[in-house]
């Protein structure tokens, strides 16, 4: 039986706010294979490019995101991937 090193729990709120490029090894490994929502570019608006939401699902990330008061429709939703 091979036994998990990292834990996706622990990982989630740190991940929040950040860009995932920013993401450490051992936490994009952890992560890989969750749903992320990042605010969608347009001209009028640059926004940072950081994790607004995240969870095993794009519902759970509309869920995430419309708790904290804001509109999913301006969120584009991506899986993370691993970094192999």
């Amino acid at each position: 039986m091979r036994k998990m090193t990292a834990t996706p729990a622990r990982y989630l709120d740190r991940a929040i706010g950040r860009n995932p490029d920013d993401l450490s090894l051992e936490e994009r490994t952890a992560l890989a294979g969750k749903h992320i929502a990042l605010e969608i570019y347009t001209p009028k608006d640059l926004p940072l490019r950081r994790i607004e939401a995240i969870g095993d699902s794009v519902a759970d990330c509309v869920r995430m995101l419309q708790a904290r008061g804001l509109d999913p429709a301006k969120f584009e939703f991506s899986v993370l991937k691993g970094p192999y």
